[in-house]
């Protein structure tokens, strides 16, 4: 199904985000109304993907905690991937940019790629979504939002603003990993000292229940899973909070490792 917008209708937030995204720029405030359901969040979220000058490469997915989980009836939010902002991990630290006053982390998370376009339905499970997956990748998502409090104010706020996504960082593909996923864990450090451990165990459900329910939420807003988009599952040590000039690695031992730098972000995106 096409996801068409009139962009003159995009929504007073939806503006705000996506241009103080493309500039570069902080907001100190909300730029309006704050969602109070996150089908309302994902309805400003709509309007700035079709306001967004750039093709949907794939989608995060973020843990929604108690006991928020329970209030917006939902374990997990979902945010675009544009193509500009996926990166492959290579030997020098992979640089990425960051808003000044702005909020960015980095997250370790193992990546699924989908190998065919999934059918347009709901009632995706686990064991359903499995054939989908063609490869699984190690990678870093970079969070990131012009606005500070962007993770303060419940779920729907997060949403509403990509999914505070801004940018993925692919390492290697992970061999064998559909005997190995329940197994695999990693670190992350920065500026060299270890601050999170974990592994695909610390998802609810593991990485594939984040794709089934990823899949189950693009069905209720009319939008498809394409094949080769990638599918960030979510952050297997948390969420790191990272500063411009700061270097972070993400360790997922015999699966490799992935180094990356935090710089100022220098906005004007075509």
């Amino acid at each position: 199904m096409s996801h068409a917008h009139d962009n003159s209708a995009t929504s007073p937030v939806a503006r705000a985000f996506v241009s103080a995204r493309r500039g570069g720029r902080a907001l100190r405030d909300y730029p309006g109304v704050q969602p109070e359901s996150l089908a309302a969040a994902y309805a400003i979220q709509d309007e700035a993907i079709a306001a967004w000058p750039d093709r949907v490469a794939g989608w995060k997915l973020g843990r929604i905690n108690a006991p928020h989980d329970v209030n917006f009836g939902a374990g997990r939010l979902a945010g675009p991937i544009f193509s500009r902002n996926v990166w492959t991990a290579g030997h020098s630290p992979t640089r990425f940019g960051v808003i000044e006053d702005g909020f960015a982390a980095v997250e370790a998370e193992y990546v699924l790629e989908l190998g065919e376009t999934a059918p347009d339905r709901g009632g995706w499970t686990v064991d359903t979504v499995a054939p989908l997956v063609s490869r699984a990748f190690i990678g870093v998502e970079i969070a990131g939002s012009p606005f500070a409090g962007i993770n303060n104010h419940g779920p729907a706020v997060t949403a509403s603003d990509f999914g505070n996504n801004a940018g993925l960082i692919l390492g290697n593909e992970i061999t064998g990993w559909r005997d190995r996923l329940s197994d695999l864990t990693c670190t992350m450090s920065l500026n060299g000292i270890v601050i999170g451990r974990g592994g695909a165990a610390a998802i609810p459900g593991g990485p594939l229940d984040s794709l089934a329910f990823l899949l189950n939420l693009l069905h209720q807003r009319g939008r498809r899973l394409e094949a080769g988009q990638l599918i960030s599952t979510g952050a297997a040590t948390g969420v790191h909070d990272i500063l411009a000039g700061q270097a972070a690695v993400a360790d997922f031992g015999p699966d490799g490792h992935i180094d990356c730098l935090a710089v100022p972000a220098t906005g004007a995106i075509a």
